[in-house]
């Protein structure tokens, strides 16, 4: 089928690469490339330069590139509205989600809803917020779910789906565990933490927290997932602010200690995020949407 081919055409432009179109498609490289070959007797033109390094797309190639990408976008509308004329919630949906949710939340989400909705067909997507802002950003991804602070024209931040209490934690040695009413700003200076990297909400959350509490540092370790900090705070390299959801499971087993802290509400929320310019909405991500606002964990 020719939209098979247009796909196959579009996803290796898209990638830059044969054998990376290969993996995403589920094709072998032969059958990728048998589709490229096909095309280009089609329109008896060469539509890519391929070398064993990168591929390079003609002005043939290029031009055919976007006419496929509104072919395709066509095809797919027509399609979703089809299955909407019977009642059919189904087709594909390409999600991302920031770590903590990624992690905590949305496999026992992803449960409950595939098995309601068992013929919609689901590609997850897990990385920090700013990342998956881009990539909802860049159309690559029909609905993104983050915990940071997301500002972007092209991109409609909803109302949040779930509230995420964040806490204080630190490994059951820390000087800090021993204080039982709260700990203030004073108690909190000075002190070495583990941090997320720059783009994740979590970090951006530690980050205000310590802008607003004038908190000083005496010194910093970077890690680019919540797991890592948290082994890090457990084998005691320092303080951390985490999701309740990442460190359940240390502070109920005696792992970490919560540090509460006075006078300072530690609570963010968890958004969904969608291209303003994208096509219209499906009734698989309406129907996603939905079943996510009224999830409970």
């Amino acid at each position: 089928m020719v939209v098979d081919t247009l796909r196959v055409f579009v996803t290796v432009v898209e990638q830059s690469h044969f054998s990376r179109a290969a993996e995403l498609l589920n094709l072998s490289q032969p059958g990728v490339s048998l589709h490229i070959r096909n095309l280009e007797n089609e329109f008896g033109t060469k539509l890519i330069h391929r070398s064993s390094k990168h591929v390079k797309v003609t002005e043939a190639g290029a031009m055919l590139y976007k006419q496929a990408k509104q072919m395709l976008a066509l095809y797919d509308k027509a399609k979703e509205d089809i299955r909407q004329l019977r009642d059919e919630v189904a087709g594909t949906l390409k999600v991302g989600a920031s770590l903590t949710i990624g992690e905590y939340v949305l496999p026992r989400f992803l449960a409950e809803f595939t098995y309601q909705y068992p013929q919609i067909d689901i590609s997850v997507t897990i990385a920090n917020t700013e990342e998956i802002a881009q990539a909802v950003r860049a159309n690559e991804l029909d609905i993104g779910m983050v915990e940071g602070k997301v500002v972007y024209d092209e991109i409609e931040l909803q109302p949040p789906f779930m509230a995420d209490e964040m806490v204080l934690v630190a490994p059951m040695d820390h000087a800090l565990c021993n204080v039982k009413k709260g700990v203030d700003s004073e108690l909190l200076q000075d002190h070495v933490w583990v941090l997320r990297e720059s783009g994740s909400g979590t970090r951006a959350f530690s980050d205000q927290f310590m802008e607003k509490s004038g908190i000083q540092m005496k010194r910093s370790y970077v890690f680019n997932s919540s797991q890592g900090v948290k082994e890090a705070v457990v084998a005691g390299l320092g303080i951390a602010m985490l999701s309740k959801l990442v460190v359940r499971k240390e502070l109920q087993a005696g792992e970490l200690c919560s540090i509460l802290v006075k006078n300072t509400r530690l609570v963010r929320d968890f958004r969904i995020l969608q291209d303003r310019k994208a096509a219209a909405e499906t009734m698989a991500a309406k129907m996603f949407i939905q079943k996510l606002r009224q999830f409970q964990l």
